[in-house]
Order: structure tokens, then sequence, then C-alpha cells
């Protein structure tokens, strides 16, 4: 089978496009750390995560005997109609839930949720499986809890980067329990789906510091709890793909729509042109669209079927 790219592009506004060319011209390419000192040194030199107003209500939920902490937003007109688990980007060995603070203040308002977001450990510290422990713990305390403490158990996950990639072995790890079907929706932003070097976006980032710092102990890492590409892929929510047509992750985030489809689930895929990794953090009206597309695509699946 063949085809263009540019026929998978998201319909955006010419402007926008010019601005976003523009914009990366002018914008250095970003590098993580690639050694341990580095590491250090750019965590020390992070500022403070900007405060959301009101702000979070920080707790430490139990469940499947870990205790997790999270931060927890609750919508200020009335009662949650969904919960949204928010898993943060970062590496596997960079920032934390606070730094979302503004945008899930925004999103719990906005479409009326109540949004969780887990401080799950972090690597080279506590490697995996640390953090995907975290997140299943705070996926299953919300399975459980959600409709004694926010009035619904209808659910949503999402997350960027390396937090879409623990969003989808999250989901892997409820479903292989019985216990995804609470989730209504799954929305992934330039997920990291194959860490083992055997794929073309894999072989791309092999030799990047994180993937040592997360899972330089294991030999496989063609596991799917680590390389979600690698699992079996059906049974789960319908799943929204967001990728940058620039994104060194574009090839993997379209085999895993096309793996996603081939296994009976409901996937759709936007690709924004001439955007990167990590676009929808950059202040761009590219960036502001894709997450309005999220919040719309979210809305109709959460609301669906209010309980």
């Amino acid at each position: 089978m063949r085809f263009a790219l540019d026929a998978l592009l998201a319909d955006v506004p010419a402007e926008q496009v010019d601005e976003a060319r523009d914009f990366y011209k002018s914008r250095p390419a970003g590098r993580g750390p690639s050694t341990p000192g580095e590491l250090k040194e750019a965590r020390a030199k992070r500022s403070a995560p900007p405060a959301a107003d009101p702000p979070a209500v920080e707790e430490t939920i139990e469940a499947a005997g870990a205790r997790v902490p999270v931060r927890i937003f609750t919508p200020l007109d009335g009662p949650p109609q969904g919960v949204y688990l928010d898993i943060h980007g970062g590496g596997f060995y960079m920032d934390s839930a606070a730094r979302g603070d503004r945008r899930n203040r925004d999103l719990a308002d906005a479409l009326h949720l109540a949004v969780v977001s887990v401080d799950y450990r972090l690597a080279p510290e506590h490697p995996w499986p640390a953090a995907p422990d975290d997140c299943e713990a705070a996926a299953l305390w919300l399975v459980e809890e959600a409709d004694t403490r926010f009035g619904t158990s209808r659910l949503a996950i999402g997350g960027s980067s390396a937090g879409a990639t623990l969003a989808l072995a999250t989901l892997l790890r409820l479903r292989d329990k019985g216990a995804v079907g609470r989730f209504t929706s799954a929305a992934l932003q330039f997920g990291t789906y194959d860490l083992s070097a055997r794929t073309p976006a894999g072989r791309r980032i092999a030799e990047e510091y994180f993937i040592q710092a997360y899972i330089g102990h294991v030999e496989d890492r063609t596991v799917p709890d680590i390389s979600p590409a690698y699992g079996v892929l059906g049974g789960l929510p319908p799943t929204l793909l967001i990728v940058g047509s620039a994104d060194v992750l574009l090839e993997d985030n379209l085999a895993l729509a096309g793996r996603l489809s081939a296994a009976g689930n409901d996937v759709e895929l936007r690709i924004y042109p001439e955007s990167p990794h990590g676009f929808t953090g950059h202040p761009t009206a590219m960036a502001r669209t894709a997450l309005s597309g999220v919040e719309s695509w979210l809305r109709d699946r959460i609301t669906q079927c209010r309980n």
C-alpha cells in the first residue's frame, strides 16, 4: 500500500502552518540530558511549575499494594461528568505532575471533569517497572473509587511522550486484569511505543540516555509493558493519537495506529504539519488547535453515556 503523508495531515489553517514553520526555524532543537550529571543539572535548573488557581488537591492514594501521590482538580461549576487520568511526560526521568497543573485546571473546568495527575517515580532512581506500577495503581484506584469520590465512574486516560507510553501500558495491564471497561477513551500524544530499537523511530532514539536510565537493566525490551507496540492490542477503549509531521517518532505512531485498528479498536490519528516532538507544549496556534481538538474528542466520548 502506498500513500502520501500530506493526505494524512490534519486540516488546519494555512496561517497556522506558516506560523509553525517560522517558529521552528528560529527555535533550536531541544536535546534531553545525555548523562547522569546532565540529568542532575537539568533537574536543578528547572523552574518551579506555574501554579493553578484554584490549586490542586494533593493526596496519596492506595491501590494494588502501592501508595502513589496524585494531584486532583475538580471543576468549579458543578459535579464532574467523568474523570481523566493524566500521565505526564519527561522521558521517564524528568518533570512531575505539578508541571501540568495549569493545563489540568483548564481541562477540569472546560470539560467538567475531575482530573487526577499521577506523580509516578522517575528513573534512574526508580527504573522500570516503577513508573507503570504507579500508573496502574492510580488507574485501579479510580476504577474502585471514582464513583464514590467523584460521583461518576466514566474514566479517560491520556498523556504525552513518555506519558502516552505509560498510559498505553496501563491500559494493557488493566485489560489483562479485566478492569479496562470503565475507560471510555485514551488521548495519546506523540508516544514512545518502541524502546527496543527495532522499529524506525526506535532506532533513531536508541542511544538516548533516558532509555538507559529507564530500562538499562532489561535484556528484552520488546516486553509490551516497556514497548507497547509489541503487545496484543485488542480490547482497548477508543484512542486518539496526536503526532507532528516532523516528530522523530512519527513512523511508530503511524504503525501503532494501524496495529490498533487491525486489532479491532476505534482509533483516530491526527498528524499536525510542521510540528516536532512535544509541539502541544509550545506557544503556537497549531498547539492550541491540537489541544482544543483533544478536548472536543474527549468531551464527545466522556459525555456520550453519563452516569
